[in-house]
């Protein structure tokens, strides 16, 4: 019975060892297939994490790439809104020349073409202050004999003294050998240094003399340009008051380089003043057909990504060159007039053309477009605010070229003065 017991109770054990063996095993499994799932789920949050980064990474991708053409259509289409603008300018600008005198009183006041010398400050004011003086070269302090200190240790303290109290002497005696020689040459240092001083001091002077000779002498010569700018005017102010040719043709020189046309406007002028019958013979020459611009305005293809030019017409091209033919006629002969108070011109003769290369022959030739007279008193008649170019050149009687853009030449003979 008792083995039974024992038999019974190590078959209990086996048993219970089977089954706390069994319980490991599935809890090893248990924990195996949670780690399993962890690290799926861990792969999984990982994967989605990636697409979405992914995701907003096209997103924001995408975003900055409409920002960019966005942009980048906008930089185009505000470059095509300043070449227009700037095109309209220009266009502006040519189809008001005559207009744009208008509102200019033309005459010349002499008197305020008076001069008055300014001289700049003295540019070397560096030269004017004296050189400060160098610092006294101090005597140096006498070296003094320093004992050396007794030597540690048991043995040999007394001649290990006495070898450093010889090198101690040697030392000191060095020391007193440069400090004299140092005491010996102190004189002639600090005389050098005081030599040195005074003659840079004296250059210093000497330069500054030269400086202000050559200062004075600018001063004077800039005087003397006033003074004799200043005179010039004084004689031409006399000499048109008594309508002498050269004070006549000076100031009508002055009259047209003070008109101010467009920067592509280039113009140039030559006349002739006939004292007898008071008749000014002017030529003026104006810019070619190409001042006039070929384009009619810009604009901007999304598709292609380009900036493309609308040609102007050949007729648009031809009206706004004719009108700058004419606007320029009767703005020349306005100016001359209005800036004329004292009436000295009565008649003004004027021939306008350009200058442009013959096709046939290759050369320089010259072709005029308008050749008109008119007096002064016919056209300080007129209200050229309110005309039409062309219309007042055809009362006057002037020949005007039907096609200037083509560079026709008008005729040049048999002009009437009105």
């Amino acid at each position: 019975m008792a083995r039974r017991s024992f038999l019974a109770e190590v078959q209990r054990q086996i048993a219970a060892s089977q089954r706390e063996a069994a319980r490991s095993q599935k809890a090893a499994v248990r924990e195996h297939e949670a780690a399993r799932r962890n690290v799926e789920q861990a792969q999984k949050a990982e994967l989605r994490a990636a697409a979405q980064m992914e995701r907003a990474a096209e997103v924001d991708r995408k975003r900055f790439e409409r920002e960019a053409k966005a942009a980048h259509v906008a930089a185009k289409q505000a470059e095509v809104e300043q070449l227009n603008s700037a095109l309209a300018e220009t266009y502006d600008e040519i189809d008001s020349l005559l207009a744009a005198t208008l509102d200019v009183d033309d005459y010349v006041d002499l008197e305020q073409l008076r001069r008055t010398v300014e001289h700049p400050p003295f540019d070397r004011a560096d030269l004017e202050a004296s050189l400060p003086t160098p610092a006294d070269i101090p005597e140096p302090a006498k070296p003094q004999y320093k004992q050396p200190e007794t030597p540690k240790g048991l043995f040999g303290k007394k001649k290990k003294l006495a070898e450093a109290e010889v090198e101690a002497r040697d030392a000191h005696a060095a020391d007193l050998a440069t400090w004299q020689d140092d005491m010996d040459t102190l004189p002639s240092r600090r005389q050098t240094a005081a030599d040195e001083h005074a003659a840079a001091e004296s250059e210093r002077i000497a330069s500054l003399e030269v400086e202000r000779i050559r200062y004075t002498q600018e001063c004077e010569a800039r005087e003397a340009e006033i003074d004799e700018h200043n005179a010039a005017i004084d004689k031409l102010i006399t000499d048109l008051g008594y309508g002498t040719v050269s004070a006549v043709e000076e100031y009508i020189s002055i009259v047209l380089a003070n008109s101010a046309y467009p920067t592509t406007f280039t113009m140039t002028y030559d006349f002739e003043f006939e004292p007898g019958t008071a008749e000014l013979r002017l030529r003026t020459l104006m810019p070619g057909p190409d001042v006039i611009p070929q384009i009619k305005l810009y604009k901007y293809t999304k598709s292609t990504d380009e900036i493309t030019a609308t040609a102007q017409s050949q007729k648009a091209s031809k009206d706004r060159y004719s009108s700058a033919v004419h606007q320029i006629a009767l703005r020349t002969l306005h100016e001359v007039f209005e800036a004329d108070r004292r009436g000295l011109v009565a008649t003004i003769s004027l021939e306008l053309g350009t200058e442009t290369i013959d096709p046939a022959t290759g050369n320089q030739t010259y072709v005029p477009f308008v050749a008109v007279a008119a007096s002064r008193e016919t056209f300080m008649g007129f209200d050229l605010s309110a005309v039409t170019p062309d219309a007042t050149l055809n009362h006057l009687g002037a020949s005007v070229s039907k096609n200037p853009l083509g560079l026709v030449p008008a005729s040049t003979t048999g002009i009437r003065t009105t």
